[in-house]
C-alpha cells in the first residue's frame, strides 16, 4: 500500500513493559511492512511532550505499583489531555492492564495510593488482596469483528466499568475486569484497554488489524486491509485457546 503511513507512539517504553507488552508495537510494525505500508515508531516518556495531531496508533503497556505512579503524575495536564484529544480526533490506542488502569477514571492501589487517571475510559479500578493470575479466553466482538481472544493476565486490580463503558469482551475463562461480572476491558471509539498480557496483538491477530485499519482511516479512504496468511498465527491462538480451556484457574492471595 505505497503511499500511506502509521504513526506509532509508544507512551513510557522502558516503564510499562511487564510480560513482553513491547510485542504488541513489534506486531504493529511487522504488519504494516509486510502490507508496503510505511510506519514509524516513536518512544515518548517522562516529561516529554506529546501533539495530538503527530501520531495515529498510541500504546501503553504494564507496569508495578511504582513505575505507574510516575506515569501517572506524568499524565497529568497537558499530556493526559492531549492523548484523550488524539483518541476523539480519530487516533487509536491500545492500553494493556496498568496503562488500562491510569486512562481510567482513578487507581486506588491495594496499598492505599490513589491515582487519578485521564479519564479517557469510563472506568474505575480498587486494588483487591488477590491477584487474578493465568491464562484468559475472551469472546470478543468490536465493530461486527467476532473473534476469541487469548492472552495471559496478572492483575490484583478490579475494573468497574461505568455506564459510558462498553466491554472489549465476555470471559469465556479467566477473570477480566474483575472476576466478577464476566467482562473484559473496555472500548471507546478506536481506543481500547484491556488486562491481556501475552502480547495480546500477536496471538490475536484480527485485533491488530482492527488497530491498523481504525488508524489509517484518521488520513485516508479505506475500506479493509489487504489480507495476510495468518495460518501460522491463528493455529498459535486455537492452540492457546485450547490449553486455556482445559487450565485450572489460579488466585494467588497477599500476605498482610
Amino acid at each position: 500500500m505505497p503511499g500511506m503511513q502509521l504513526r506509532i507512539c509508544h507512551l513510557y517504553p522502558e516503564l510499562m513493559n511487564i510480560y513482553g507488552d513491547r510485542g504488541n508495537v513489534i506486531t504493529m510494525v511487522k504488519r504494516c511492512i509486510w502490507r508496503d505500508i510505511a510506519v514509524t515508531v516513536t518512544d515518548i516518556t517522562l516529561g516529554e511532550a506529546i501533539d495530538p495531531a503527530d501520531f495515529d496508533f498510541f500504546f501503553i503497556g504494564g507496569g508495578q505499583d511504582r513505575e505507574q505512579i510516575l506515569v501517572c503524575d506524568d499524565l497529568s495536564g497537558d499530556k493526559g489531555q492531549a492523548v484523550r484529544q488524539a483518541v476523539e480526533d480519530g487516533a487509536s490506542l491500545l492500553a494493556i492492564c496498568g496503562g488500562y488502569q491510569l486512562l481510567g477514571k482513578y487507581f486506588l492501589t491495594y496499598t492505599g495510593e490513589d491515582l487519578p487517571g485521564i479519564s479517557l475510559f469510563d472506568v474505575k479500578t480498587v486494588g483487591g488482596d488477590t491477584r487474578f493470575i493465568g491464562n484468559i479466553a475472551v469472546d470478543c466482538e468490536v465493530d461486527g469483528i467476532r473473534a476469541q481472544l487469548v492472552g495471559f493476565e496478572n492483575h490484583s486490580g478490579r475494573t468497574r466499568l461505568g455506564p459510558e463503558a462498553r466491554p472489549l469482551g465476555r470471559v469465556i475463562k479467566g477473570y477480566g475486569n474483575n472476576g466478577e461480572d464476566g467482562t473484559e476491558g473496555c472500548v471507546y471509539k478506536s481506543a481500547v484497554g484491556s488486562y491481556l498480557h501475552g502480547s495480546l496483538l500477536p496471538k490475536n491477530p484480527r485485533l491488530a488489524d482492527w488497530f491498523i485499519l481504525r488508524s489509517l482511516r484518521r488520513k485516508y479512504e479505506l475500506e479493509e486491509l489487504p489480507g495476510l496468511d495468518d495460518a501460522l498465527e491463528n493455529a498459535a491462538r486455537d492452540a492457546a485457546l485450547q490449553f486455556t480451556m482445559k487450565e485450572k484457574r489460579f488466585r494467588k492471595r497477599f500476605g498482610r
